[in-house]
């Protein structure tokens, strides 16, 4: 584990009692120690729980069928690592010598299950209302940017709009470069805005992947940026 789990614990600000709950969320199974899957267990049914009841009141009028639809577009492995990302979680979990090398840090399944055990620790340590507060909050953005249709849009189209709203041009996105076999290629992708203020990177087995993360950690630069 390369960062203090303490400073975690300010970035979700939430002070635990017990501090092992926060170690054991935060290690996986292929490194030595109690590791998280229970949590991840409890933390998922939890937060679809908790996600569930807030787009139930969002959406008085949508039925089972679409309510369904939008609780998928918001808890699923890719969705949670984006957030993940945006805590820079992965500096804070502790892996076996094997997920290090293959860069398990940044995979998209242990960061989300990572997040999910973080949410069973609170729950476990302070009770449910503080673990539903955590949920809320660090989902409140994608609350907020459910499309109409019932899905979750993505970044690059997230972007493309916030831009349009402030009347800026449009993103550019640039392959940095391609490695490992023809089977098993990373793409690296630059997003850069037009204007010069800003430019990010992503990394992802497809190119398309490697922008939409591009475009994520444009999204998360802006945000920090603006206050928004």
């Amino acid at each position: 584990m390369s960062v203090d789990p303490e400073r975690l614990s300010r970035v979700l600000g939430c002070s635990f009692r017990q501090g092992h709950l926060l170690v054991q969320a935060l290690t996986h199974r292929s490194a030595p120690g109690q590791n998280n899957e229970r949590l991840e267990f409890l933390g998922d049914a939890l937060l679809g729980f908790v996600v569930a009841e807030a787009l139930w009141k969002r959406f008085p009028d949508a039925d089972e069928g679409r309510l369904s639809r939008l609780r998928a577009s918001l808890v699923n492995k890719e969705s949670l690592a984006t957030l993940a990302r945006g805590m820079d979680l992965g500096d804070y979990l502790h892996l076996g010598a094997g997920e290090l090398r293959s860069g398990g840090h940044a995979r998209d399944s242990i960061l989300a299950d990572a997040l999910e055990a973080i949410f069973a620790a609170i729950y476990l340590d302070k009770g449910f209302e503080p673990a539903k507060d955590a949920i809320l909050t660090l989902f409140s953005a994608p609350l907020d940017a459910v499309a109409a249709e019932g899905t979750l849009k993505d970044p690059k189209t997230r972007l493309q709009e916030l831009l349009q709203a402030g009347r800026r041009p449009l993103p550019s996105y640039t392959v940095l470069d391609v490695a490992g076999s023809q089977h098993e290629q990373r793409f690296r992708v630059r997003c850069a805005l037009a204007d010069g203020t800003a430019v990010a990177e992503g990394e992802g087995t497809s190119r398309r992947r490697a922008e939409q993360r591009a475009a994520e950690r444009m999204l998360l630069l802006i945000s920090k940026e603006t206050g928004v």
